[in-house]
């Protein structure tokens, strides 16, 4: 071993311990993000420290994510101004701070992964194991196995180590989406290795009784095996992915109607599994305050402030772009459509290309997708996870931009 480490010249040695050590540091960030229990949470903490050492050691951001941080820097400038609406401002500088740090990681992980694509291993790592654990806290709570553990619940569903069930289930997509794509892709050896954490993470979904959950984690499998089936030409390969999909359908709903047997739990699944609740279609429901608060709109283009229209209403937005209407105003929901719709559209074109990340883009992307289907019904502004998302996207896309410019960069003449 020492005979080795003499071999290698001082300079790669040091970058070496300077790759261990920012991988380490990255995935300690991304671990905490499962545990937000009250704000400023952990991660909120350590990814401000740790983006402010990271630029003083020289965090490039790529040509082709630049219109990441132009628009979510619009986004919030459309914040601040909607702020001078308000008459008394109270903690809205604090809100606009948090989703301006947030803006601020999504850059960050687009950066880091740009430069390094090997964090992506890194990041999904360490975004499955915090799920992982967060999720058997949430059971736990649900299940009341310890005493003080419905600290994990709330409206008798289970949160995790989240404040809101409705974050908490999300949250657990796209580590679920992951664990299902190695389970189509790899080895039959690995498969019980992985079955485990995804039945504890589906199981999570499941307890968070999240509509929007469940129906993300539905739709983003679909995309995923459907992609899968797509983009192989081989016959055998796509067989694959049918019966493994059937055999982790089969799987799921046996667990399903073993755990709708346990006390309470049928009548609950049975509550949440409506498609309208009546705080929907009351007289000032969700879908009433989504009328009103478009007509606001037209009438306060600068926006009303964050987080006045629930103090108008008693309930916040529950839409993601009513959201940006009210709080943002007209300029920031015009820069997050289009920074929604560049998102998509550029990671659609490079979505099937054959590049060592793209797995890693694959289920981003479908989480992506849900995640936005979900801000039609929720507000999703300061969900740490779709920052995380829009980060790992745009890391890919400026990954594919370099990769274009070498492939058409000049050859060096002859005898240089």
């Amino acid at each position: 071993m020492s005979a080795v480490t003499h071999d290698l010249p001082p300079a790669a040695i040091n970058a070496k311990l300077i790759a261990l050590i920012a991988s380490g540091a990255v995935f300690l960030g991304v671990f905490l993000s499962g545990f937000v229990i009250a704000e400023p949470a952990p991660y909120d903490l350590y990814m401000a420290g740790l983006i402010v050492v990271w630029a003083l050691f020289g965090l490039r951001i790529s040509r082709a994510a630049a219109p990441l941080l132009v628009l979510l820097v619009l986004m919030n400038i459309g914040g601040m101004i909607s702020m001078t609406q308000m008459s008394d401002i109270a903690g809205t500088p604090l809100y606009i701070s948090v989703s301006l740090f947030l803006a601020f990681t999504a850059v960050f992980f687009a950066s880091v992964t740009a430069v390094q694509p090997s964090l992506y291993r890194v990041i999904f790592l360490a975004y499955v194991m915090s799920a992982v654990l967060t999720s058997l806290l949430g059971i736990a709570g649900y299940f009341h196995a310890f005493p003080g553990a419905e600290i994990f619940t709330k409206y008798d569903r289970a949160t995790g180590a989240f404040q809101d069930p409705n974050v908490f289930g999300p949250f657990l997509v796209l580590p679920g989406i992951y664990l299902l794509y190695l389970l189509l892709t790899g080895p039959v050896s690995r498969m019980p290795l992985l079955a485990v954490p995804l039945l504890i993470i589906t199981a999570g979904i499941f307890f968070s009784f999240s509509r929007g959950a469940w129906g993300m984690f539905g739709v983003a499998a679909i995309l995923l095996t459907g992609t899968l089936f797509l983009q192989s030409a081989s016959g055998k390969f796509r067989l694959r992915v049918v019966v493994m999909t059937i055999a982790a359908i089969a799987l799921l709903v046996i667990a399903m109607l073993v755990i709708l047997q346990l006390p309470g739990v049928s009548e609950m699944f049975s509550s949440r599994a409506q498609l309208e609740q009546s705080y929907d279609t009351a007289r000032l429901g969700r879908f009433a305050r989504y009328t009103i608060g478009f007509q606001m709109a037209l009438e306060h283009p600068l926006g009303i402030g964050p987080l006045v229209f629930g103090t108008m209403f008693g309930e916040d937005t529950h839409d993601i772009w009513l959201k940006m209407l009210m709080d943002y105003g007209w300029l920031g929901f015009v820069s997050f459509l289009a920074l929604t719709l560049w998102t998509i559209a550029a990671g659609f074109r490079i979505l099937l290309r054959d590049r060592p990340w793209q797995p890693f883009l694959l289920c981003a992307y479908v989480a992506f997708i849900g995640n936005i289907g979900l801000g039609t019904f929720i507000d999703i502004d300061h969900w740490r996870h779709v920052y995380l998302l829009l980060g790992l996207i745009w890391g890919a896309i400026a990954l594919e931009y370099r990769h274009q410019r070498q492939l058409v960069a000049p050859a060096p003449a002859a005898g240089t």
